[in-house]
């Protein structure tokens, strides 16, 4: 028995000798050090591949340390690789942090460098590394599973007006693919991308091999408002939505969020309902009419042998062009469509608008249609944006940026220039007569007509629109402005432009603020 203690003594005696010196040994190594030496030490211990001795240095290193370097290196062929490390900076008290730059050499296909940092932080008195997977790679934020393979890639690339990436899928793509198509750039280029999932998420491509810089082309749109735009038009239950802003001052397109299929909010055609109001209003507005100028709006009116209802037959007797506006009185703007406008007066109004202009903003797009009208009936069908009457969201996007800036601007989502090199023109842009009036008419519809309860921000003017179709079924609109951004709100199918609409485009104007 006593053998068999004193075995057992010199055995703790012994570990207690060796952890000693493998303490003073840490110590002199940096581990126990201040935070030059602990980062000197880690990125010693990195550049000889040694993970254990890396592992040291990490305060609460994960069980998978390990794993996630070797996951990166045998998953890309790393032959071999090299740190820059940066001096030490104090970043706070008890934290600091240093820059590095790290080169791997990818087998067979070059070199591949990135800078990021190294954090570090007093943990029990002592100085450490504070890892994550970001400081394997930066931004990495789980387990990453990296990969190298052969890809083709556009000798183009569309990036967004600030030079960011846009996505290659969702709702844009088809337009990205059709603004190549019209540029004439779809050739493409064979090379080898490394592709990062981090933890299981989409991947992500970080590093290409063996492609030459593809030309850059930026586009109008602004990635901010974009996801603004597809956030409101993802929100639509009733149906399939479109989301389109643009900027009045320069008819630059600032978002597409294109819920109707391909490109079906520049080629779509629909009668645009009471939204129209706003062209019909800008035609009395030319003929000397103004805001305070006084009408009828009562719940239904026979005019040129066709009966014109209001909705849920709401009348407000003799009233304001504001108030009629406001409360979208149909009987109002069909009787003075067909007894003070007439069809010349209204089609020219339509031309401001951009109704029968041909438009190319980079891709294929539609021309509202304001065809002749065959007869009184018709007119005053067109009076309330009915009959054959028919816009695309673009267009109406494009029609409420008219009354912000004072002139209708051809909506683009590329440079002229660009839109030339595609085949495209710009037409000139024209002026609105007295937009100042409209643009008083539009706010009245949001601070007490018929948007009133959408929840729209202040500041926020526009108009409602629930157009009607085949089987008594309606298109819900909304089309506005805030400051120097316009946008069309359109869900097909989708029933009352008041209750539908109008409160996703709150949401989107919410969600760009």
């Amino acid at each position: 028995m006593r053998s068999k203690g004193l075995v057992v003594l010199a055995g703790v005696l012994a570990a207690v000798l060796v952890a000693g010196l493998t303490a003073g040994w840490a110590l002199g190594n940096g581990r126990g050090g201040d935070a030059g030496e602990v980062a000197a030490g880690y990125f010693a211990a990195w550049s000889e591949g040694d993970l254990e001795e890396m592992r040291e240095f990490v305060a609460d290193p994960p069980p998978d340390f390990a794993a996630q370097h070797r996951a990166l290196s045998r998953g890309l062929m790393i032959n071999s690789i090299a740190l820059e490390p940066r001096p030490v900076v104090r970043s706070g008290q008890g934290a600091a942090q240093a820059g590095f730059t790290v080169t791997r050499s990818v087998a067979g296909h070059g070199s591949w460098s990135f800078t990021s940092r190294l954090r570090l932080g007093r943990v029990d008195g002592r100085w450490r590394v504070l890892w994550s997977p970001g400081t394997l790679y930066p931004g990495l934020k789980g387990a990453g599973r990296w990969t190298l393979r052969q890809v083709r890639v556009p000798a183009v690339t569309l990036v967004a007006r600030d030079g960011g990436a846009l996505p290659e899928d969702g709702p844009l793509a088809p337009y990205l693919a059709g603004i190549t198509d019209r540029l004439g750039r779809e050739d493409e280029q064979t090379g080898w991308a490394i592709e990062l999932r981090d933890d299981g998420g989409a991947p992500q491509r970080v590093k290409l091999f063996g492609v030459e810089k593809g030309e850059k082309i930026r586009t109008t749109l602004d990635r901010r408002v974009q996801a603004a735009a597809e956030k409101a038009a993802a929100a639509s239950t009733s149906g399939r939505a479109a989301v389109i802003a643009v900027r009045p001052s320069s008819g630059e397109v600032l978002a597409v969020a294109d819920g109707l299929g391909g490109l079906g909010a520049f080629l779509g055609l629909y009668p645009p309902g009471s939204t129209f109001k706003v062209v019909v209003a800008g035609a009395l507005i030319a003929d000397g009419a103004g805001p305070g100028t006084g009408v009828d709006c009562p719940a239904s009116v026979v005019t040129a042998q066709r009966t014109i209802h209001n909705d849920e037959d709401h009348a407000l007797g003799r009233t304001t062009l504001r108030d009629a506006f406001a409360a979208s009185c149909n009987t109002t703007f069909a009787r003075l469509a067909v007894e003070r406008l007439g069809a010349a007066k209204l089609a020219a109004s339509a031309r401001r608008f951009g109704f029968g202009t041909r438009i190319a903003p980079g891709v294929d797009a539609a021309q509202g249609n304001f065809p002749d009208p065959r007869g009184g009936a018709e007119l005053a069908e067109a009076g309330i944006g009915q009959g054959r009457v028919q816009a695309s969201p673009l267009l109406m996007a494009s029609a409420a940026a008219a009354v912000a800036d004072g002139s209708w601007r051809a909506p683009r989502l590329l440079a002229p220039k660009l839109i030339r090199e595609g085949g495209g023109a710009t037409p000139e842009p024209r002026r609105v007569p007295a937009a100042s009036a409209l643009g008083t008419l539009m706010r009245a519809v949001v601070t007490g007509g018929t948007a009133a309860g959408a929840g729209l921000p202040a500041g926020t003017a526009g108009k409602t629109g629930t157009a009607e179709f085949g089987g008594g079924r309606s298109h819900a609109w909304f089309i506005g402005y805030r400051d120097d951004l316009a946008f069309s709100v359109f869900v097909e199918a989708g029933g009352s432009g008041p209750k539908v609409a109008a409160p996703l485009a709150a949401r989107f104007l919410k969600a760009v603020r």
